[in-house]
């Protein structure tokens, strides 16, 4: 069954940790196989307790080693990874939030708080235009009923092999860890729901393909490794047929963008329990975007959320206020960016859960 009620009820809920990094001592996700079973289960990952994971920025090898790894759009078409955040039809900034499975009402309840405090218009009129892609764990497939269940207006794929979750270094629990401030509706609502999704997709045989209900996501904002190199940013026509996928096949088959810049990880975030996305307050920062987004009902939650940061690393726009049009990052920026990098170097691992 898509949604196992027991499971996730029975998950002890510790306190919302504040803790940006932890221990590089950590639990390695089993490689699980393919299947998009969203029963799926893994030893290793059923226990209590936040997962022991951290934040550290993934190294330029570890990038370099994803940017290849197939992803799979709505009509099932294959695409380079990098196609998501490098190219000259797509955003120079782009964060890219790997969600849970398709049928995770508490990852749908993110990308609608998510949507109604962030547009695509204010991302795109941004100094340096900055854009969002969405990533689930399960089939291609439910991509639609994923947007039409959330009215995401941003592109979602599928890594239904969950590759690029293991090698960015995001692990497996089920976990609920504390209420978040995104998740604005009651858990028995959203479990109910997430079930009828389920359930209704039984008639199509996709009722057990909505991916790993153990398998947590996180967020990574990718963006230029040179500020002023004179790449064009995409029109709006450009970012349709680049939303649309109309930019050719290289010889492997997968849709390719064509002449790609650099790109590297300047912030991050994984997920230590399966409602653990950074709050809307922090991803609108690292943004770049003035203000604090859409509040919900809870004062008290909304009121963690702008003082909490989960995520490590810093944003070219959020810390830069006054690059210009051309995203030209001062110096300061380029030296903190650079010890970043050389830390995650120095971590001993490229794969950011603690080993191979």
């Amino acid at each position: 069954m898509a949604i196992s009620t027991s499971s996730l009820f029975s998950a002890k809920r510790p306190p919302l940790s504040t803790n940006v990094n932890t221990s590089s001592n950590m639990a390695c996700p089993k490689d699980s196989s393919d299947s998009l079973s969203s029963s799926s289960h893994d030893p290793t990952a059923d226990f209590s307790g936040d997962v022991n994971t951290n934040n550290n920025l993934p190294s330029q090898e570890t990038l370099k080693r994803v940017e290849n790894f197939p992803i799979l759009d709505q009509d099932g078409r294959s695409i380079p990874f990098k196609n998501l955040y490098t190219g000259p039809n797509v955003a120079r900034r782009v964060l890219v939030i790997f969600i849970r499975h398709f049928y995770c009402g508490n990852c749908q309840e993110y990308i609608r708080s998510l949507t109604s405090s962030i547009t695509p218009s204010s991302l795109l009129s941004l100094p340096t235009p900055t854009f969002i892609a969405i990533v689930g764990c399960g089939s291609p497939s439910l991509i639609s009923m994923y947007q039409s269940a959330t009215s995401c207006p941003f592109p979602i794929y599928a890594d239904p092999t969950k590759k690029l979750y293991s090698e960015l270094g995001m692990l497996r629990t089920l976990n609920l860890g504390a209420r978040p401030e995104y998740q604005r509706k009651e858990l028995l609502s959203i479990m109910v729901t997430g079930f009828v999704q389920s359930m209704k997709m039984m008639k199509s045989g996709q009722t057990l393909k909505g991916g790993d209900m153990y398998q947590v996501g996180g967020e990574f904002m990718f963006e230029p490794v040179d500020d002023a190199s004179p790449i064009s940013t995409p029109e709006s026509e450009d970012m349709e047929k680049m939303l649309s996928g109309e930019n050719g096949r290289g010889q492997s088959g997968m849709l390719e963008c064509g002449p790609v810049e650099e790109k590297r990880v300047t912030w991050c975030h994984r997920m230590r329990n399966t409602r653990d996305h950074a709050e809307i307050p922090e991803l609108r920062e690292v943004l770049g975007l003035d203000g604090e987004g859409v509040p919900g009902k809870s004062k008290k939650r909304w009121t963690k959320a702008l003082v909490e940061r989960k995520g490590t690393g810093l944003s070219g726009r959020s810390v830069d206020g006054v690059a210009n049009a051309n995203g030209i990052a001062n110096e300061s920026f380029r030296r903190k960016v650079m010890e970043l990098d050389e830390s995650s170097r120095g971590s001993g691992s490229d794969k950011e859960n603690g080993g191979r």
